[in-house]
């Protein structure tokens, strides 16, 4: 087939729909969601900065996770608005690569995150005489650190392994932003060594990661049935159930998505699951936690008391 010319090319994102109402009201939905998104993890992040008693490594992954979730849904939903409004779906070659390594550091850094915050939770129901050992200081940074620095390292080979292949006449991409998965279908070129290693990475990524946090809750829930008192099997189970629903709905469609044949690929359904776990999930994450946090609740409710405090005083006094 012929190829074009990949230096000076521009690919089109199809993006979600060509209907004019249905691009209206994706705009309008996006920018909410964007909006939401922004607001609440840095609520979250500031939440937990101003508070001491939440000075704790759980809150400490829970504000990395956060701040990757603001990251994950930047490098996909600004550019999707742009294009919806000025109605150019094109992107260039050099920020369709940036676009992809960032979106998919900031997605593996998300499974690694939700792995570490789960063998935190192990951590401090099974071992609770120990969690500060464990969970030490130095280990948090160092786990967190070896987070964000594999992921970058995994995206930035498999966007360069990507684009080294050849890519047939048409550079029309179906779909509303570039990830690994909708390049393979354009490529004229033998993919299945590339696709080889974007299985084997998704596997030790997503894969070993869920692991992780299966293993974990086998014993969470192991320990939790031997607690005597119902009300102390509550208590431990409910500081698991705002992460398990994260897990579990970020990790499924992860793993649909990354660890499947290629002659099971979908346009549509892609988009739909792309949509889910990188504009959906980063706006959810935070609301799960806050909603389903008594300090973080807490915290809100008093520094929205004290704001609210500080603003009558500068009102004129009615006699």
């Amino acid at each position: 087939m012929e190829l074009f010319n990949q230096s000076s090319s521009r690919f089109i994102l199809l993006g979600l729909s060509t209907v004019p109402y249905l691009e209206v009201i994706g705009f309008i939905t996006f920018l909410v969601m964007y909006l939401i998104t922004l607001s609440a993890n840095l609520l979250l992040i500031i939440v937990v900065s101003i508070n001491p008693k939440l000075q704790t490594p759980m809150y400490f992954f829970l504000v990395n996770l956060s701040f990757v979730d603001i990251f994950f849904s930047t490098t996909v939903i600004p550019k999707l608005l742009y294009n919806t409004l000025a109605k150019d779906r094109s992107i260039s070659l050099l920020e369709c690569a940036v676009q992809m390594q960032f979106h998919l550091a900031f997605g593996s850094t998300e499974c690694f995150i939700l792995a570490i915050m789960a063998y935190d939770r192990f951590a401090a129901i099974c071992k609770p005489l120990h969690y500060n050992t464990i969970m030490s200081w130095k280990m948090c940074i160092n786990l967190a650190a070896v987070s964000w620095s594999s992921s970058f390292m995994n995206s930035v080979f498999q966007v360069i392994y990507t684009f080294q292949m050849s890519f047939c006449h048409t550079n029309h991409v179906n779909h509303f932003f570039c990830e690994v998965p909708l390049f393979l279908q354009i490529s004229c070129s033998d993919t299945w060594l590339h696709e080889l290693s974007l299985f084997i990475a998704a596997g030790i990524i997503a894969s070993l990661s869920f692991l992780l946090i299966l293993i974990s809750y086998i014993h969470i829930v192991s320990t939790i049935l031997k607690i005597s008192s119902s009300h102390g099997r509550y208590k431990a189970l409910s500081t698991c159930a705002s992460h398990i629903i994260v897990v579990t709905f970020y990790y499924g469609t992860i793993m649909i998505l990354y660890l499947r044949l290629r002659s099971r690929f979908s346009p549509d359904i892609d988009k739909t699951i792309s949509m889910l776990y990188s504009t959906v999930t980063p706006m959810l994450n935070p609301i799960i936690y806050s909603v389903r946090n008594k300090d973080v609740k807490d915290t809100i409710r008093k520094t929205l008391g004290k704001e609210v405090l500080q603003s009558n005083t500068f009102l004129p006094k009615s006699y």
